[in-house]
């Protein structure tokens, strides 16, 4: 049911009843060709909720996060977790009020589809009580995803790490301590692990060769909102004065840098009109000038940015760390390279060889070769509608776009993967005009 924003005119959603859901997971998505119009808010970023809901975990006291993206599958599935760790999960409208009214518990039993986060959550709980236990994200081995860098950072500050019948153990009965943590390379995950658990240990811990990205800034925000002490010095450090407790927070939770950068490259391909609301212009300006001088046609309000359309032209990008392009957003511009005329190139430093998701284009007709690390699309061929399937997130969304242009109908399966990161989603690309089908 729809009702009228006052402020801004734009169509927002009535209140979500997770009830409703129950974690229901989308199969399919089915699109026709739409142009993309009309105005639009981005709701608050999956790779900031998430953290700071595991940071809800260091403290007693009640968390409250508004701009809360409540559809989020990642996020439902997190505040479940929460629920089964003790804590207690109420959600009105945009705003989550996390509390505690039993006994935090170190053991996170969960049957349920894992995510990444379970290793924030184990930080955490190490921190606070001295021991946690999780389910190994997506059940996979040690190894094959790495989360080595996680071990490392606990084993620094004084734990004891172990993995055994599918679960990772952290145990640290006197506390985590102070300590110097070297990260061989610029991890966003291990970063906020080592905030969050640097932020209960005893003395000081030095973060060398951190990520520093807009999501990491609102975590170090909240965590010292909380009562932790953090000094950043750019990409070479963090400090981190450890705290005997942490208090509660009232905190708005940023914008989705991902969710605006598909609005927007969305509109440039279909070349439509979209106003976007709460646009993170100043964590977006690199993908942004990339953006500009490929022909995209958009410029900057108060509170939103405009785009007006605009003709692609080709792009050569490498991703790399904040303020790059990040392998995130490099599927997005493959799509806008596919409506070129001419060769677009991509190469993910971060990711190598993150191209599954062109395989799945070119069942719509894309044109593409990788070479080693580099993905090359010869743009300017017409798409049509196919099966498809959303490998991951961001592939999913990539597809969405594509069909927007692509001629003829477009079924995409495993769409859930897309609701992983995207709050109402469906709503939104109907509000805008997409001809869109959920099955």
């Amino acid at each position: 049911m729809l009702h009228q924003s006052q402020d801004t005119k734009i169509k927002t959603y009535a209140p979500f009843k997770p009830s409703e859901t129950a974690l229901a997971e989308t199969t399919k998505y089915i699109l026709k060709p739409s142009i993309i119009n009309g105005k639009v808010r981005v709701s608050g970023a999956k790779n900031s909720v998430l953290r700071l809901m595991a940071a809800s975990l260091l403290t007693a006291e009640e968390m409250i996060l508004t701009n809360y993206p409540e559809t989020l599958r990642d996020a439902q599935i997190h505040a479940e977790m929460l629920k089964a760790l003790g804590k207690t999960c109420d959600v009105f409208d945009t705003t989550l009020c996390i509390s505690e009214t039993s006994v935090l518990r170190g053991d996170l039993n969960w049957d349920g589809r894992s995510i990444r986060n379970t290793l924030l959550i184990l930080g955490a709980l190490t921190a606070r009580l001295g021991y946690g236990s999780v389910p190994l994200p997506g059940g996979c081995k040690l190894g094959e995803r790495k989360y080595d860098l996680h071990v490392m950072l606990l084993k620094a500050l004084g734990a004891r790490v172990w993995e055994k019948e599918g679960r990772l153990h952290a145990a640290a009965p006197d506390g985590l301590k102070g300590a110097d943590i070297h990260l061989p390379f610029r991890s966003t995950g291990a970063t906020e692990n080592a905030l969050l658990c640097a932020s209960l240990a005893s003395g000081a811990t030095t973060i060398w060769g951190p990520h520093i990205r807009p999501e990491i800034i609102d975590l170090i925000d909240v965590l010292k909102e909380m009562g932790a002490t953090i000094r950043v010095y750019g990409q070479e450090r963090i400090e981190v004065d450890g705290a005997n407790r942490l208090f509660g927070v009232k905190h708005r939770v940023m914008p989705d840098n991902m969710e605006a950068l598909t609005w927007l490259i969305g509109s440039v391909v279909t070349g439509g009109d979209v106003e976007i609301y709460d646009f993170p212009i100043k964590h977006l300006e690199v993908p942004l000038t990339f953006l500009r001088e490929s022909g995209a046609r958009f410029h900057i309000a108060d509170d939103s940015l405009i785009v007006r359309g605009g003709t692609c032209y080709p792009v050569e990008i490498s991703t790399g760390p904040y303020p790059g392009i990040n392998s995130d957003m490099q599927p997005l511009f493959a799509v806008y390279g596919a409506q070129s005329r001419g060769q677009s190139r991509i190469i993910d430093l971060r990711f190598p060889g993150r191209y599954g998701y062109a395989e799945e284009l070119a069942k719509m007709g894309l044109n593409y070769s990788t070479d080693h690390n580099l993905l090359t699309i010869q743009g300017g061929r017409p798409l049509h509608g196919a099966q498809v399937r959303a490998l991951d997130l961001r592939a999913g969304i990539a597809l969405t776009l594509a069909a927007l242009v692509a001629e003829g109908e477009t079924v995409i399966t495993d769409a859930w993967q897309i609701e992983r990161g995207y709050d109402r989603l469906v709503p939104k690309l109907q509000a805008l005009g997409v001809d869109i089908a959920v099955q």
